[in-house]
């Protein structure tokens, strides 16, 4: 199968091998209000890259592995933190770094629905079986619990969909894209594959302006896109994992014409040109 995109509409946004901090194989990804990117990396550091890319902040560290990131409206920002099994809140007015849920046995990634005043965290609970996917927990207080009673094999990133309707999950180990309705009191419905024509070890989510849902994968360094019907075609792929290398959580801009990836592989964030799937 042929990429739409050719590697070289990828080029690395920012390097940090030698930065202070170091970006240490970030896995989680997410954007500010103002389009600033934050990451997650391996030591628990969670990090701001400045807008002019001279360099990097640290927003907070919780000494452990930082999985995937969100952010809210008013730029607090969860993190799913490995060691820990928990799920931290930065918040921007009091510069704190706090526990803010626990539930889930491997909380991998985090999503804000800001309507339903909740967060959806996914649990990946293991590799040798399948387990509860999908914690929900009130935005106010952190209370919550499982959302849904279907067994994921391997939860992992999850995005809305664009009407809001939907959670999207991946089963890295299956592999899949599933879907679940959201009720009307947040838990999930019934699970359905959206589509599982993708190999080998889908691991992100976004969904552009177009309705069309972006899958990155770990394994190959490959990004796919999915129609409204699930039908995939590789996005972009980078065999010789260097500018892409497994790239693990992705990002939209705002005005939909760009793609950030983290890259657990290395030590830097990835910019991708998109717009010409838009001419």
């Amino acid at each position: 199968m042929t990429s739409i995109l050719d590697i070289n509409k990828a080029k690395v946004y920012f390097d940090g091998i030698f930065s202070e901090p170091r970006l240490a194989h970030p896995e989680g990804i997410a954007m500010g209000n103002d389009g600033t990117i934050y990451c997650g990396t391996e030591n628990g550091d969670l990090l701001k890259i400045k807008k002019d890319k001279t360099g990097l902040e640290r927003l907070a560290t919780s000494n452990g592995f930082i999985l995937g990131i969100a952010i809210d409206s008013d730029e607090n920002i969860f993190a799913c933190e490995m060691k820990e099994a928990s799920i931290y809140k930065y918040s921007k007015q009091e510069k704190s770094f706090k526990e803010f849920a626990k539930g889930p046995k491997i909380p991998n990634y985090a999503v804000i629905d800001e309507k339903r005043n909740c967060l959806y965290v996914s649990d990946s609970f293991g590799f040798d079986e399948k387990g509860i996917g999908v914690y929900k927990f009130d935005l106010d207080t952190g209370s919550g619990g499982p959302c849904s009673s279907e067994l994921f094999n391997f939860a992992n990133g999850m995005c809305l969909s664009p009407d809001n309707k939907y959670m999207y999950v991946v089963e890295s180990m299956h592999p899949c894209i599933s879907r679940m309705i959201i009720n009307d009191d947040g838990s999930l419905g019934k699970k359905e594959i959206f589509t599982d024509n993708i190999a080998t070890v889908p691991d992100g989510l976004a969904f552009d302006k177009n309705n069309n849902l972006f899958i990155s994968c770990y394994e190959p360094s490959r990004i796919y896109m999915a129609d409204q019907d699930g039908n995939c075609k590789i996005l972009i792929e980078d065999s010789h994992c260097t500018v892409m290398a497994h790239p693990t959580n992705i990002v939209i801009s705002k005005d939909g014409n760009t793609m950030y990836t983290a890259n657990l592989g290395r030590w830097h964030v990835t910019e991708i040109d998109i717009s010409s799937l838009y001419n």
